[in-house]
């Protein structure tokens, strides 16, 4: 299967730059795959389309500010750090913009050296390790350093930086958001609470891998990044549960469906922690999710592919040629998708 069976065109005009408010006034696109049918919706009208008993399993990873300029050591040369992955306590794989000003060794400090990190090597992706020196909480100091990691396609200010975060985010750690997420709003949960639907949370870290391309002609051949998990007892047994008596797990995101299925075995939720590289594209058989609450994706992305492999490429490309005739919006603060 080639990348190029996951292409097509979409109009710049049609990547939001802004969140909608409030926020479950977002289209929500559903698409059946029984029937193949394709109806439009607004967010807000998911208490009515999901069922007494349903499962919402949803993805709490926080952003974290990860996103923060400083100066190389003794010039005033602008370097960019963006933390991608926590490695041990002040030690963080980074990517580092302009890489080649900064050698092994070297310094960078930020806000007028409350924080410095040193260059500890160069890792085979091209990423740097570097480890961090501060005199007090780090995470303070980076919320006050730092800046939200807005996705590169993201162009415009964002006023409320609490807007790329889901209202449910509790375990900090993520560089991008579970954009899918960004559709609830604490009302819409009780109301779904109230009808019966289950919530379950569950933990991935998104990774920046998440806008990485296929370069690969051959899918098969790409290789995906690794994420860090948790998925507790109590979440495995209400999951379990759920699929013993034959009710729907709704996964609220690919990160999401992605952890249920890393942590799948015979059909059953093992709870535990750790790092997944699970690619999931067309030809992959779901053990646990049932069905997805997305966004609309990047063209030629894995997380299309993924998406295809639940509802079928045809049907995808299919909702998504609609999706752009009605004008969806698209990515990160774009409308919605339920694949049923």
């Amino acid at each position: 299967m080639n990348v190029a069976d996951f292409d097509f065109e979409l109009p710049e005009t049609l990547i939001a730059q802004h969140p909608m408010e409030p926020r479950d006034a977002s289209r929500l696109m559903v698409v059946n795959r029984d029937s193949k049918r394709i109806e439009h919706h607004t967010f807000r009208d998911l208490v009515s389309l999901l069922k007494k008993g349903d499962v919402l399993v949803l993805n709490n990873t926080r952003v974290i500010p990860a996103r923060m300029i400083g100066e190389k050591e003794g010039t005033e040369a602008k370097i960019e750090v963006l933390l991608l992955k926590r490695l041990e306590l002040d030690v963080w794989e980074a990517l580092v913009k302009p890489g080649k000003r900064l050698k092994v060794g070297q310094k960078i400090l930020f806000g007028n050296g409350i924080l410095t990190c040193v260059l500890l090597d160069i890792l085979e992706n091209g990423n740097r390790r570097i480890r961090f020196s501060y005199s007090g909480v780090f995470e303070t100091i980076l919320d006050q350093l730092g800046q939200m990691p807005l996705p590169p396609y993201i162009t415009a200010q964002l006023k409320d930086q609490g807007r790329y975060q889901t209202v449910y985010a509790k375990e900090r750690g993520s560089v991008a958001a579970p954009t899918a997420g960004l559709h609830f709003t604490p009302e819409l949960l009780n109301d779904l609470q109230k009808k019966g639907v289950e919530i379950v949370e569950i933990l991935l870290h998104v990774g920046l891998g998440t806008f990485r391309p296929v370069k690969v002609e051959d899918i098969r051949e790409h290789v995906m990044h690794s994420e860090y998990y948790q998925v507790d007892v109590k979440a495995a047994e209400q999951i379990n549960r759920a699929k013993q008596e034959g009710r729907r797990v709704i996964a609220v995101g690919t990160t999401a469906a992605r952890t249920l299925e890393s942590v799948s075995k015979q059909g059953r939720v093992v709870p535990g922690v750790g790092w997944t590289d699970i690619f999931i594209y067309p030809g992959y058989s779901f053990q646990i999710v049932d069905a997805l609450l997305t966004n609309f994706h990047f063209p030629k992305s894995t997380l299309l592919m993924l998406v295809s492999a639940l509802a079928g490429r045809e049907l995808i490309l299919k909702a998504y040629g609609i999706a752009i005739a009605e004008q969806y919006r698209f990515y990160s603060f774009g409308d919605a998708m339920l694949i049923l």
